[in-house]
């Protein structure tokens, strides 16, 4: 089997989602948005395609050109039953490519937070998260498609939603957590969003050192779970 890893910065990659996907037998592609060959990949042939973050909004398509090639791709994968994961800007292309809204909101999130699970929720892969502080990195949203199932949410934003088994858009970052994460990384390349955000870099490694491990455990326990019952 062969997964399919858009990656939309250097910075943001699989990180603690590796190793369940290397244990259920996936071997691992890396593509990177706006390279040269990235309009010529083939959303359709993977057997899962696994959407990561960025920074950029879905309404910069002027400055990123590649955004609307790569919606038209999520959209007919999804249309065809595709298994599909979305992280942080990964869920807000499903989002958009199903023609939900995707727009800035009240405030960001940045910084560890639990999430309140739906009904739906508790009955899915999520139930792994309940009670568990997960890293959020966002100040945009997503509106659930038509047709989506919500799963979890927070004051300001849905945070998951979900089209049947095949389809999991995750607006927090449950593969964020463990020690090689990179987070010192996102902590550089995002240093006045962090500020702006409300918070700091001090506060963030401190919650990272204490809560990431139970937290990275988590995501690897919900993505194991959602991988067993992809059709």
């Amino acid at each position: 089997m062969r997964a399919l890893v858009v990656h939309h910065v250097e910075h943001e990659g699989l990180a603690a989602f590796a190793p369940p996907l290397l244990d259920r037998g996936y071997a691992i592609e890396h593509v990177h948005a706006g390279g040269d060959d990235f309009a010529a990949v083939d959303f359709l042939d993977p057997d899962l395609l696994v959407l990561l973050g960025g920074p950029m909004g879905l309404y910069e398509r002027e400055a990123y050109p590649w955004i609307e090639a790569e919606l038209a791709r999520i959209a007919m994968r999804i249309a065809v039953g595709g298994p599909t994961l979305g992280v942080c800007l990964g869920a807000q292309l499903i989002a958009a490519a199903l023609g939900a809204e995707v727009k800035p909101g009240a405030v960001r999130e940045v910084g560890f937070g639990s999430v309140s699970l739906t009904d739906a929720g508790r009955a899915s892969p999520l139930a792994a998260l309940a009670g568990v502080p997960i890293l959020h990195w966002h100040g945009d949203g997503f509106a659930v498609p038509e047709g989506a199932t919500l799963l979890a949410e927070t004051e300001h934003f849905p945070q998951a939603f979900a089209i049947g088994d095949a389809v999991l858009a995750l607006q927090c970052h449950p593969e964020m957590g463990a020690i090689d994460d990179g987070i010192d990384l996102w902590l550089a390349e995002d240093a006045d969003y962090v500020i702006g955000a409300g918070t700091s870099a001090a506060t963030i490694r401190a919650d990272h050192a204490a809560l990431g491990r139970d937290a990275a455990k988590a995501g690897q326990r919900m993505l194991r779970d959602w991988l067993a019952r992809l059709p």
